[in-house]
């Protein structure tokens, strides 16, 4: 699978949870952010978090993000398997977050 594919899976899997999950439909509802994802190895991509649905999914760089990960394809493609978790990444410093703590805190959500 492509890393597009997977992004795109990702996106199609957060917004069916959030039309199924009402909890968690309040707890997004009003954010609006912009997520970018740079693969070390693999390029940048960037996706819109807005009025409760993940959307606009689009490869490069987005320079007003929000929030901003970076990572490698090896780990990304682990952390959308769950075969690693985010905390065990960041403590090996596969995966680093820039952002808010709050913008943090809503990744843990989005994945």
């Amino acid at each position: 699978m492509t890393v597009e594919e997977t992004l795109s899976s990702v996106v199609d899997r957060f917004n069916r949870y959030v039309a199924r999950t009402p909890a968690a439909a309040e707890e997004i509802e009003g954010i609006r952010r912009t997520i970018q994802i740079r693969l070390t190895d693999d390029g940048t991509y960037a996706v819109d978090l807005a009025e409760g649905r993940l959307g606009n999914l689009r490869s490069g760089a987005a320079p007003a993000a929000e929030l901003k990960i970076t990572t490698d394809s090896a780990t990304f493609q682990g952390l959308v398997t769950k075969e690693i978790g985010p905390m065990k990444a960041i403590v090996t410093r596969r995966l680093a977050i820039e952002g808010t703590l709050d913008d943090k805190i809503l990744l843990r959500k989005l994945l």
